[in-house]
């Protein structure tokens, strides 16, 4: 896993669900399917009301149209990202449309250990409120080793709350892959 993350931001507010990140009806592609599971990508935030998307005009989609990847590749939260049902399918849609790191103020728990769980993406947590310091498409340095968000558009610094043990996990794709690893199971 890279400990530097360079990438565009893209701000939502609070309570953005699990349903807002990928809608019910998405959900009957394939996850093992390479070329199905590409539709999670494609669909990711498609859920997210257009005046919660983005900016406060709500001008901005997360995925342009055709595409299965977004341009933005680290997601501001406010509180309680991920609330709602306890699909696994949230983070993984994150990670098929090229998120790397969500930053958040808070997690629903049953997202926060989907994400983790799978190793589908990075997620941090501030007690700064970064959804009204930062704009979508803000240049965003985050430094895993440092613990520190940095908005390269601007200069300002934030800092991160230790994520614990979650990162070598996420490093080994995921909760089973680690146990394999630390020769917590066989296999």
């Amino acid at each position: 896993m890279q400990k530097i993350i360079n990438g565009k931001a893209y701000v939502l507010g609070d309570n953005i669900d699990t349903d807002q990140i990928i809608p019910a009806e998405h959900l009957v592609y394939s996850l093992s399917d390479p070329q199905e599971s590409k539709k999670y990508g494609q669909f990711a935030l498609s859920g997210v009301p257009r005046e919660r998307a983005g900016l406060p005009d709500g001008g901005v989609p997360f995925i342009t149209d055709g595409n299965y990847e977004s341009e933005y590749s680290i997601i501001i939260g406010g509180s309680n990202f991920g609330c709602g049902s306890s699909r696994e399918h949230a983070p993984f849609a994150l990670q098929k449309a090229g998120v790397k790191v969500v930053v958040a103020e808070s997690y629903a728990r049953i997202f926060y250990r989907n994400a983790v769980d799978g190793g589908f993406i990075v997620p941090l947590e501030t007690t700064e409120i970064l959804k009204t310091a930062l704009k979508t498409g803000d240049a965003i340095e985050i430094n895993l080793n440092t613990l520190k968000l940095t908005n390269q558009s601007d200069g300002q610094t934030y800092t991160l709350v230790h994520p614990g043990d979650v990162l070598p996990i996420i490093e080994a794709g995921g909760l089973f892959q680690y146990a394999r690893k630390a020769g917590m199971i066989e296999g």
